[in-house]
This record gives structure tokens, sequence and C-alpha cells, in this order.
């Protein structure tokens, strides 16, 4: 895991709002933390879910946050690509196609 994304997901696991160079997390009213990758909505991370959003970008450094993301709030789940699409591989084993505002359950 990068720099960057320890420090994002600390500033998640803390609940305060933090930037650096192209990432944020904003805590809002709800004391959710919406991450955002170059200004574009990437996640959402809540009490009892994480929401992956892809931005309108399927880079390679969105899927490294995400999975930076799912390491840390939703172990054994990870973002990867096969043929040019998205999938999420699921803690239970499963694998389904990725789609922007998936929620996975903690």
């Amino acid at each position: 895991m990068r720099k960057i994304e320890s420090e994002m997901n600390a500033a998640i696991r803390g609940r305060r709002n933090w930037t650096k160079a192209n990432t944020s997390v904003v805590i809002n009213d709800s004391n959710d933390a919406l991450v955002y990758l170059h200004g574009n909505f990437i996640a959402k991370i809540s009490q009892y879910a994480v929401h992956l959003f892809d931005g309108g970008w399927q880079s390679v450094t969105t899927k490294s946050r995400l999975n930076a993301i799912l390491d840390d709030f939703h172990y054994g789940s990870s973002v990867y690509q096969r043929n040019w699409n998205w999938f999420v591989n699921l803690q239970s084993g499963g694998t389904i196609p990725f789609y922007s505002g998936i929620e996975l359950n903690h």
C-alpha cells in the first residue's frame, strides 16, 4: 500500500478531513467518510457499509485507492480488472461485476 493510501485510511478511521496531492477525505454530517480522487467521488465509508464508485475513470490509481480502502474496511475483498472490465472479489469467495455505487456491508 502506498504511503498516501495509508494516510487516507488513517483519516477515514479517525473521521477527520484530510487532503494530500490528488486524494481527499471529507467527513459529512452523518459521520460518513467521502473519498475523492482528482475531485471525483470514489468511495463512501459509513458505519455499516463501504460504497465504491469509479468516479467516471476506471484507472489504475482509482483501483489502487479502492483496494486500499477495502484492505482496511472490508478485508478480503478487492477490485481487479480482466479484459478491460472491473470485478469485485468478495470476502465470501465469490466474484461479481463492479458497478459504480456497489455496496459492501461490514
